[in-house]
C-alpha cells in the first residue's frame, strides 16, 4: 500500500513546487521593478525621441550640466505649492538649468485648502516669466486624507480654473495640467483638452488616447548621475512630438 499511494502524491508536490517557484520569480522581478531595474514602460517609452527629467528640493543640488548631459532635452523644477510654500531649491535649479541647453519650467503642486487665485498669485511672485521657457505647469493630485476623501468636482474646479486663467494671462501661454488618469477621468474630461496634458502612469502606457496627452511621466524610479539629495530617484518623461514641437509650446 505503501508503494502504490506515493506515485499519487508526487504529482501534487511537482505542482507546489513549480508554484513556489512561479511565485519566486514574480516576487524577484517585483523587487526589481521597484528597484528601478526593470521598468515595463521603458521599452514604449523608448519609441518616443524627446526626453526630460523632473526635479525639486528632494534632489538636492544638482549639477546642471552633468544632468543636461543625460540625453534629456527637458526639465520641469518644482516652484511652489499652495498658496505659500516654495521650493527651497527652485531660484538656484532655475538659474543654473537655464544656463544649459535644455528646455526648462516650472511646476506649481495644487492645494485643495487655497483658493486658485491666491496660489496664482504666488506662482507668479516665484517664477519668472521669461521668453523660451516651458509653460508653466499645474499639479493637480490627491494628496493626504483628500487620497481618501477626494474634494467634490465643483471645488476642484473652483480652484483649478481661476489659477489656469490668471498663469495663462500672465504668462501668455495655456498652462500644462499634470495629472493622473483618473482624476483626468473623474474631474478634467474633455472640459480642458485645449491645456497641455501630462499624464502621470507609471506602472502602464497611459490609457487615454495618445492625441490626448503631450508629456507622459512614465517612471519615477530611474537613476541619473548629477544630483545627490535625499531622493535617490528621478521621475523620466517623455514628449510627444519633436524637439521643435516642445519649442513652440514655450512662452513668447
Amino acid at each position: 500500500m505503501n508503494d502504490s499511494a506515493t506515485p499519487r502524491r508526487r504529482p501534487w508536490r511537482a505542482v507546489g513546487i513549480a508554484a513556489g517557484a512561479v511565485v519566486l520569480v514574480l516576487a524577484v522581478l517585483a523587487v526589481l521593478v521597484w528597484a528601478g531595474v526593470l521598468w515595463p514602460n521603458r521599452v514604449t517609452a523608448a519609441k518616443f525621441a524627446v526626453r526630460g527629467v523632473d526635479v525639486s528640493a528632494y534632489q538636492g543640488e544638482i549639477d546642471w550640466p552633468t544632468l543636461a548631459g543625460q540625453d534629456i532635452d527637458f526639465a520641469f523644477i518644482k516652484a511652489t505649492e499652495g498658496s505659500s510654500h516654495e521650493d527651497e531649491r527652485f531660484a538656484a535649479s532655475w538659474a543654473a538649468a537655464r544656463d544649459t541647453d535644455l528646455l526648462v519650467g516650472a511646476y506649481h503642486f495644487l492645494s485643495f485648502e487655497s483658493t486658485g487665485a491666491d496660489q496664482a498669485a504666488h506662482m507668479i511672485d516665484v517664477v519668472p516669466a521669461e521668453s523660451g521657457t516651458l509653460p508653466p505647469v499645474v499639479d493637480v493630485e490627491y494628496y493626504g486624507d483628500f487620497a481618501s476623501h477626494p474634494p467634490e468636482v465643483s471645488k476642484l474646479r473652483g480652484i483649478l480654473d481661476p489659477m489656469l486663467d490668471a498663469l495663462e494671462d500672465h504668462y501668455g501661454v495655456p498652462p500644462i495640467i499634470y495629472t493622473t488618469e483618473q482624476i483626468r477621468s473623474e474631474y478634467l474630461g474633455g472640459a480642458y483638452d485645449r491645456y497641455p496634458l501630462w499624464i502621470r502612469s507609471v506602472a502602464t502606457s497611459p490609457d487615454v488616447p495618445r492625441r490626448d496627452w503631450e508629456f507622459w511621466q512614465y517612471s519615477d524610479h530611474d537613476t541619473l548621475p548629477g544630483y545627490a539629495g535625499d531622493e535617490q530617484y528621478i521621475d523620466m518623461n517623455v514628449f510627444d512630438g519633436t524637439l521643435d514641437d516642445l519649442r513652440a509650446l514655450t512662452q513668447p
